[in-house]
């Protein structure tokens, strides 16, 4: 990561044209400023010169005259750091323009390219739960069963903090954009406040409302299963606060264009987290108590990782700031209608295991395996929402702007949605289908499997092209529509999960969730295609671009 470079008066370097003058206001000068200023004036070869800290501050020279060579020698070496500090901004624009200059097959190359270690991010966190799942059937029913609403409890109720994710890559990105070191450590600091503070009190929740939440979710007649869900529960709850701080230094470091820092991370939790289980699990046998064990080492040890990562750019990933109100309510007014539109999803997921749980032990066990599959499969989707994240911004609002490009490149994440949702489709169908006894040799689970894979099938396929569509239009920041649809659609397929639940079991459930699906699908599509969408429409004002502040 280049260092950051100021040179009062000068604003905004750039390598193509002259500096510009120096602005009217005086709102970003510092007080040095008036110091070079009084001394150019005096003396047009006398200057006070502050030059770059190795150590992230800055050390000021004292005022003394300044020959011409020296002024060359100055010159230089601000071109230098200029062209370095700019690189990684101009390799992420030049990336963009290339991208979208290029035919739909060639697009769809390289966003397979940029996606990949992405890919495997998203996957480490499905994977561990999956890891569980599958070492936890293989000893007992009952705790198989109770990982189902103890993974809800864990698992999703996580993904409402999503937002803080959101927040972070956002307003790092915006402050590595301005090459301001000082401010995207400012950034990461009051996140990772926020963070520990959401940790703390998801801690004291777990500890006092988990036995409660988990016995009204599983019913009384599945209550056998609440001392089990409620071990893993309390063990597994220790590690909140240290998630959702690696959660914050995982998504700086996306933020930063880096995503095989928090991938190595992850891989490494993912391989602790399988050691775990299979030693704690089948040879010493503490059976889902181990595997809550294992799961809370891998976050821990990754939380750790990734803030390492972020140590090593030069950033201190162990500092915290509290923020002040405006920063407060800018960080929330990025992160309410994504922590609706989370939220939304979460709740749905979380009303079908509801229906799941009071179906009895065998189809809530059989339920747990085909969604822990289900999440498997749709992870790879993922990196397509933040493809459109990273490229779509600038082809809306940016100085080449082209709304003929953008669609040229949602045709292409469109065609690759298509093809993954395929083609995981038929693998996460054929898995349950073909070895179930991967997971469990129950047969009463086994046949609850198979009667939902044709609705499983019709859910997985439509994933990753929702995914897409979705991310695109966050990166148009049409969030207003986006949360809005997202409730609408939990609105009408909870009154179709309520009717098919009850008529025809947990396959209804699982016909209900394609159902949601598919609605999503629709909706967001429809929008990006009307002719007043952020991709048609070129009225800007229309669709107010929502621009982090920064204090």
């Amino acid at each position: 990561m280049a260092h950051s470079f100021h040179t009062f008066p000068l604003k905004a370097p750039n390598l193509t044209q002259p500096s510009p003058s120096p602005p009217r206001s005086n709102r970003h000068h510092s007080p040095l400023h008036f110091l070079n200023a009084a001394a150019t004036h005096s003396n047009p070869r006398r200057r006070l010169l502050i030059l770059p800290s190795r150590r992230r501050r800055i050390d000021f020279v004292t005022a003394r005259a300044v020959t011409d060579r020296d002024l060359t020698d100055e010159s230089e070496y601000r071109e230098q750091q200029i062209g370095e500090g700019s690189e990684v901004a101009e390799a992420s624009l030049g990336e963009g323009t290339e991208l979208a200059e290029q035919n739909v097959w060639v697009q769809m190359k390289e966003i397979v390219k940029f996606t990949g270690p992405v890919a495997g991010i998203w996957l480490c966190g499905p994977l561990m739960s999956l890891i569980d799942t599958a070492v936890v059937g293989q000893g007992s029913s009952v705790e198989l069963a109770a990982l189902g609403p103890a993974t809800v409890f864990c698992d999703y109720l996580s993904y409402t903090f999503m937002f803080l994710s959101v927040a972070t890559s956002n307003m790092v990105a915006t402050a590595l954009a301005k090459q301001d070191r000082e401010e995207v450590q400012h950034h990461i600091s009051v996140l990772l406040f926020i963070g520990l503070g959401c940790g703390l009190v998801m801690l004291v929740f777990t500890r006092l409302f988990a036995a409660a939440t988990l016995t009204a979710f599983t019913g009384l007649k599945n209550v056998h299963v609440v001392p089990a869900a409620n071990t893993y529960v309390q063990i597994r709850g220790l590690a909140w606060p240290a998630l959702l701080i690696g959660w914050v230094a995982q998504s700086a470091s996306l933020g930063m264009k880096d995503s095989w820092g928090p991938l190595k991370a992850l891989a490494a939790a993912s391989v602790i987290n399988g050691i775990g289980d299979i030693v704690l699990c089948t040879y010493l046998g503490y059976g889902i108590a181990g595997a809550a064990w294992a799961t809370l080492a891998s976050q821990v040890v990754a939380a750790y990782m990734m803030s390492q990562t972020l140590n090593n750019k030069g950033y201190n990933a162990f500092a915290f700031s509290i923020p002040s109100a405006k920063e407060f309510f800018t960080i929330l007014s990025i992160s309410a209608p994504v922590f609706v539109t989370l939220l939304s999803k979460v709740a749905f997921y979380s009303l079908i295991i509801y229906f799941a749980t009071s179906m009895g032990t065998h189809p809530m066990a059989a339920h747990q395996v085909m969604v822990q599959i289900y999440m498997a499969c749709t992870i790879f989707g993922e990196p397509l929402s933040q493809t459109a994240q990273s490229f779509m911004p600038e082809l809306m609002y940016g100085v080449n702007r082209s709304l003929a490009k953008a669609r040229s490149l949602l045709r292409s994440l469109v065609i690759i949605g298509v093809i993954l949702g395929l083609f995981f489709g038929i693998v996460g169908t054929s898995v349950p289908w073909l070895f179930p006894y991967i997971f469990t040799s129950d047969q009463m689970v086994i046949q609850e499997m198979h009667r939902i894979l044709i609705p499983y099938f019709v859910a997985l396929s439509v994933t990753p092209t929702i995914v897409g569509l979705e991310g695109t239009m966050l990166a148009g920041r049409d969030l207003r529509f986006l949360s809005l649809s997202m409730i609408g659609c939990f609105l009408l397929n909870t009154v179709v999960l309520l009717t098919l639940s009850s008529r025809y079991g947990l396959q209804g459930c699982w016909f209900a969730l394609a159902g949601f699906q598919w609605t999503r699908f629709l909706s967001a599509l429809l929008r990006l295609l009307s002719p007043n969408g952020i991709l048609f429409s070129e009225d800007l004002g229309q669709y107010e671009l929502q621009k982090l502040k920064t204090t």
